[in-house]
């Protein structure tokens, strides 16, 4: 085996430097967040904390668990995350698998309609006003429907229907599946690379849900949690059960350690899904990279 050249390991020292810098650029301030999740008012007022806990409690996550209002907007949010996304797979597919097929006419059509949405998107005005019109303001339909389908996203799911070999459909169609019958027994269990990579991206758009809620969504009782942290967080003072005397000298001495243990379980819980679908992620992430 031939000897790597100079100039090829000065190449690879400097993309290890790079990258390294890079993942420390993402992951120093996450720790520096956690830590100060642990940490007391007093550290973090003083500036004392930087990537390790000072005076180590747990008190900052004993007020977040114990305010109703945060486990409210939790479960909105995981809610809207699991239903969201299985709306989004379903609509995805159920528009990328016809236009994938050759036998489908018209389907260049529907394709370029939806290449269109992407370089020519509604404003925020006709969009408040349709879904005014429709009833789903302050629903949580709202954060829902609109975005069912991602035109990104049904292009990467209809590169990979194409790629599924029409033998394999045809032979289906032979055995005297329907349509229906032959996307649920052959398409879809031939899809879990391409499902699990775009359902990762649908779950963490729903889990991110900001700015929808903010515009459609009025009610408290249905903010997600994005919504939430960013109440907490531009707030001056937090408001506390006047019962959980424990918590009221924490809330109006410095609420710091209480947004940070906040951001921390708003961050988590997604992050977490992550290992368990990665080997289908990798794959789908390679959808259409080699050609045959």
């Amino acid at each position: 085996m031939r000897k790597a050249s100079g100039a090829w390991q000065a190449f690879n020292a400097f993309n290890l430097i790079f990258l390294t810098c890079l993942a420390l650029a993402m992951f120093l301030p996450f720790l520096n967040v956690l830590a100060q999740s642990f940490s007391s008012s007093q550290a973090i007022v003083a500036g004392k904390v930087l990537f390790v806990p000072v005076d180590f409690t747990w008190i900052n996550y004993q007020y977040v668990f114990s305010d109703a209002a945060i486990w409210r907007s939790f479960g909105v949010t995981v809610y809207i995350t699991v239903v969201g996304t299985l709306i989004n797979l379903i609509a995805t597919a159920s528009l990328a698998y016809p236009v994938s097929r050759q036998e489908y006419i018209g389907r260049q059509y529907v394709v370029f309609m939806v290449l269109i949405t992407i370089v020519f998107t509604a404003p925020l005005i006709p969009n408040f006003i349709l879904m005014k019109n429709l009833h789903l303001t302050n629903t949580l339909w709202a954060l829902l429907i609109p975005g069912a389908i991602s035109s990104f996203n049904f292009f990467v799911m209809r590169a990979f229907f194409m790629q599924i070999p029409s033998e394999i459909i045809d032979s289906g169609r032979m055995d005297g599946c329907s349509e229906l019958r032959m996307i649920r027994s052959i398409v879809l269990p031939l899809s879990k690379p391409v499902m699990a990579s775009l359902g990762i991206f649908y779950a963490v758009n729903h889990w991110n849900t900001y700015m929808s809620a903010l515009y459609y969504v009025n009610k408290p009782a249905l903010w997600p949690l994005q919504v939430k942290l960013r109440q907490l967080i531009a707030a001056d003072d937090i408001a506390i059960d006047p019962s959980a005397s424990q918590f009221s000298s924490l809330a109006h001495m410095d609420p710091e350690g209480i947004k940070m243990a906040t951001i921390i379980i708003a961050t988590v819980p997604i992050v977490l899904i992550y290992p368990f679908l990665q080997r289908h992620f990798v794959k789908g992430m390679m959808i259409g990279s080699v050609k045959s």
